[in-house]
């Protein structure tokens, strides 16, 4: 098979000058040596990743049900998509000739046609043949791009064996995606996964599918701001009761722009660029200052794990390979990279900042997916804009606050500070509430000098794809700041109050937000006999962030402000008095203080923690009294 690259970024030059792509013509320019620092970081990360994973692989011919599958340190059952690494363990015996590489990919790929490989050419999400087969694009793009650049490394026999387990695979997707058959980012994959593999075995159906999907594609990106919608059950036409569509930022970014990206460039599809431009542009706004992605408000944030979605590929190439577009596109794919090489260890990625320190085993599949866009761009390397981290990303240099009408979640920034206030309705099932971010609530605190403050979790923990999360360690607490109060045992919160308002200015160097809530329950149901109807003021400043809780109803049930502090375990905690604590943190101390006595969540340890986004913190509550009907508390950083 001739190698050729596949995308030929270079082709880009053809379009269309009126495209705001400031650098168009340079983009295959040589790389500077900060670019190359990219290089070495994705290089080397690559391979800690397959050398964690040939660690976990299991080499066990006795049992065909585990032999050559990656055993995942925190799951009890093996990842039907494990045979995704074939791609980069064959990147890797490519690039250093090291047979083990071979091997890994050889065993993925058995224990896949054993286990999970179907007669109608697609594959399962685990053994089980009446499971989830819509996963089969992933597994067929990683052997496409297997095949295509680096399928010289393997013998004639197993070469072919795959090509035509290709063309099966194929086959599956064509007679079986259309647009709105589920969640956008299986079709939206798609568009890129069936062009890439019908240039590959020449099947020029499978191209003009590809084309059909990516026409259609087009209407699926908001009236505002251009994000990209249709995660949500039915995908096409389901809108919330504000009018609002299914957006998910971790699926989005980690997934199908990225097939929407590497499509548009291949073909020069024009149109296509320019909704992507402005669709990257949007969802760049939600990127934190490390390089986080806060998808705090997302409506599949259950999978959420502070630097993308557990079981999507990585941001990397849609943002890399546009940065020739925006600089700061680059700059995310820089910055995202370094925060998922803080989150490695022995290997193996880590689903959020604060499970090294908890002491919680990483799941495997988010390396085996997150290895594949690596490879991917080294791969198409010599065709690459510059990428590195020279540009600021937005939310890094904003200040003010900026209302997404397609979402109506709000940012907020001045001086240090970084906040994100949710009153997003969108659900993703509409029988069961995977309540994310909403009620006016905050979704995200942060600071640059001490980094995440608050980051919001489900309402309640639930293994709603219950092959890839992980279960929860230990009691659920929820993450989310929040007002909440029981009745008869029953929890209400303004996070359940999908009809909740916010409005916003900024005067007087002072952002104010006003959130006008109610406490519900898990049933949508208002607490009675108590008070239940809440303003929410959250003011931010260059010195502090303020929220200020108040009611005009009188309160008769024990009622508290929730505002839990991320923190690892290591953090030392100082109680100042009743109403004030201080958290040294390793680059600042952060002082908090209320206007009654602040109390922490009964938990077992020094911390609770919790699986979205994957972190540690500290439950502190604040309750009103009877007699009082408004609260406060000031966040400040020294």
């Amino acid at each position: 098979m001739q190698r050729r690259n596949f995308l030929q970024l270079s082709a880009i030059a053809g379009v269309s000058l009126s495209l705001p792509m400031s650098g168009l013509l340079n983009a295959c320019a040589s790389h500077p040596d900060h670019s190359l620092e990219f290089k070495n970081l994705i290089s080397s990360l690559l391979k800690d990743w397959c050398d964690g994973m040939l660690k976990v692989q299991i080499n066990n011919p006795s049992n065909l049900d585990e032999h050559g599958a990656l055993g995942c340190p925190s799951c009890s059952h093996i990842h039907g998509r494990c045979m995704d690494a074939v791609y980069p363990f064959l990147y890797m015996a490519d690039k250093t000739g090291d047979k083990k590489y071979i091997q890994g990919a050889k065993l993925v790929m058995t224990w896949a046609e054993n286990n999970v490989s179907q007669e109608d050419g697609s594959w399962t999400v685990i053994k089980n043949p009446k499971s989830w087969k819509g996963i089969t694009i992933f597994g067929a793009i990683a052997l496409a791009e297997a095949l295509h650049y680096h399928g010289h490394v393997l013998d004639d026999s197993t070469r072919k064996a795959w090509t035509a387990r290709l063309e099966k695979a194929g086959q599956y997707v064509y007679d079986t995606f259309t647009i709105d058959f589920t969640n956008i980012n299986y079709p939206g994959t798609a568009v890129y996964g069936l062009n890439l593999i019908g240039n590959v075995l020449n099947r020029e159906d499978f191209k003009v599918k590809s084309k059909k999907l990516a026409s259609e594609v087009k209407e699926y990106f908001t009236a505002n701001e251009g994000l990209l919608f249709g995660e949500c059950k039915k995908s096409s036409s389901k809108l919330s009761e504000k009018g609002l569509h299914g957006v998910d930022l971790g699926y989005n970014v980690e997934e199908t722009l990225n097939s929407l990206v590497m499509y548009a460039l291949k073909e020069k599809d024009e149109e296509l660029l320019q909704i992507l431009t402005k669709s990257l542009n949007s969802h760049l706004e939600f990127m934190l200052p490390d390089g986080a992605w806060d998808n705090s408000w997302g409506n599949r944030m259950y999978k959420w794990s502070y630097w993308g979605s557990r079981t999507c590929d990585g941001s990397q190439p849609a943002f890399g390979m546009m940065a020739h577009i925006n600089p700061a596109f680059g700059t995310a794919a820089v910055k995202n990279t370094e925060l998922l090489q803080r989150c490695t260890s022995d290997g193996l990625i880590h689903g959020g900042p604060g499970f090294i320190e908890a002491g919680i085993p990483p799941c495997v599949h988010h390396t085996f997916t997150h290895a594949k866009p690596l490879a991917a761009l080294l791969d198409h390397w010599d065709h690459l804009p510059e990428i590195n981290s020279n540009a600021s990303l937005p939310r890094a240099t904003a200040d003010g606050v900026k209302h997404f009408k397609d979402l109506d979640v709000f940012l907020f920034s001045r001086g240090d500070w970084r906040g994100t206030v949710s009153a997003y309705d969108a659900e993703y099932h509409y029988k069961y509430d995977y309540r994310q971010a909403s009620g006016g609530a905050l979704g995200v605190l942060y600071h640059n000098k001490v980094g995440l403050l608050c980051a919001a979790s489900m309402a309640e923990y639930a293994l709603v794809e219950k092959n890839n999360q992980q279960p929860q360690p230990g009691k659920d607490i929820c993450l989310t700041p929040r007002i909440e109060t029981f009745k008869d045992e029953v929890w209400y919160t303004n996070i359940y109050d999908l009809p909740a308002t916010v409005t916003s200015k900024d005067e007087s160097g002072t952002i104010k937000l006003l959130a006008k809530v109610k406490l519900k329950n898990v049933n949508r149901e208002v607490v009675a006999e108590t008070a239940s109807d809440f303003d929410i003021a959250y003011n931010c400043s260059d010195e502090k962030v303020e929220i200020l809780v108040k009611t005009n109803q009188d309160i008769s049930e024990s009622t508290a402000l929730v505002l839990p502090i991320v923190s690892p375990s290591n953090e030392a905690i100082n109680i100042i008095s009743d109403n004030k604590i201080t958290i040294q943190k390793p680059e600042g101390l952060v002082t908090i203080e209320a206007s009654k006595p602040i109390t922490t969540k009964e938990i077992p340890g020094k911390r609770t923690f919790n699986m979205v986004p994957g972190v540690e913190a500290i439950p502190l509550e604040v309750f009103f009294e009877k007699t009082s009907k408004e609260l406060h508390i000031s966040i400040t950083v020294s």
